[in-house]
């Protein structure tokens, strides 16, 4: 059978697509280190920082740095605000009412921003310039490179903050140990406030980076949000570690499958990962337990 697309090709765009997943990833696994809560809104941070980005380059005519901060800034806020708002007054809740909770709240994301934005794609220019550079037969553009290098940089700064800083340890011990988190004086609800706004920068950058590559609608954050939480699943829940690998692994599988399959089936490829990791290895790659019981 001959192949459709070049694999070396492939296995760059895969690499490409698995940086992005593993940064939404991130961001369901730093809010569920805080809090147990699996946060399926985390997709529409990713979309809102994209079209925020947007809407003050093109529209406000603001400087591209200076737009991408500031829409960093708008959506951690909104992140703070779903917090408030959705998940703070369901904080004694069991899982599946938080679960069903935070999709509302990515309904409501997505409408609103239909609303505000339009419902025509936006895309971004590349923050280098837009030819990409030849290694032999393999094209590889600059952006897919801030991509891996951005994943990699924020791997770093979550691990820090996770094992450098009293701030990160309070964040997780309010998720690994809620009473002892209670009798040392952590403010469980303000870790995961925390978590929430960290979460929700996370998403935003995923969306600056990936809007030079890709068209951003304000319903592609559904499909986004899914892809990300197949990641930080197939990696090993609760490890930033897990995330990381589980968005690498998906976005090469997804990416080499194009040569044996069309096209069109390819999201389908994420969701039979998911089915395969959930029924043999339900912990994950690394092993990491994917639900904290006590919140059932």
């Amino acid at each position: 059978m001959d192949l459709l697309y070049p694999l070396p090709q492939l296995l760059v765009s895969g690499i490409t697509f698995g940086a992005i997943y593993a940064l939404v990833g991130l961001g369901f696994v730093t809010i569920a280190r805080a809090s147990q809560i699996i946060n399926f809104a985390q997709g529409e941070f990713v979309m809102l920082g994209g079209m925020i980005t947007f809407f003050l380059f093109k529209g406000a005519d603001l400087p591209y740095p200076l737009a991408g901060l500031l829409a960093v800034v708008i959506v951690v806020l909104i992140g703070f605000i779903l917090h408030l708002l959705v998940i703070y007054p369901l904080r004694k809740a069991s899982l599946p009412i938080l679960l069903m909770a935070t999709l509302g709240a990515s309904l409501v994301l997505s409408s609103t921003s239909a609303l505000f934005f339009g419902t025509l794609p936006k895309a971004l220019p590349p923050f280098l310039g837009s030819g990409p550079f030849e290694i032999g037969k393999i094209s590889i553009s600059p952006q897919s490179l801030w991509v891996v290098g951005a994943t990699f940089l924020v791997l770093l700064s979550l691990y820090l903050l996770s094992h450098r800083t009293f701030l990160g340890k309070a964040m997780e011990a309010s998720s690994t140990d809620p009473l002892g988190a209670d009798l040392s004086g952590i403010a469980r609800d303000r870790m995961i406030f925390l978590a929430f706004g960290v979460s929700a920068g996370l998403g935003s950058l995923a969306g600056i980076f990936i809007t030079p590559l890709f068209y951003v609608s304000y319903h592609s954050g559904i499909l986004i949000g899914l892809k990300g939480f197949i990641a930080a699943v197939l990696g090993g829940w609760g490890k930033h570690s897990g995330a990381i690998l589980g968005g690498f692994v998906l976005g090469v599988v997804e990416s080499l499958s194009v040569a044996f399959i069309p096209s069109g089936y390819k999201d389908g490829v994420a969701f039979m990962i998911l089915l395969l990791i959930l029924y043999f290895r339900p912990k994950g790659i690394l092993g990491s337990p994917f639900i904290d019981s006590r919140r059932w």
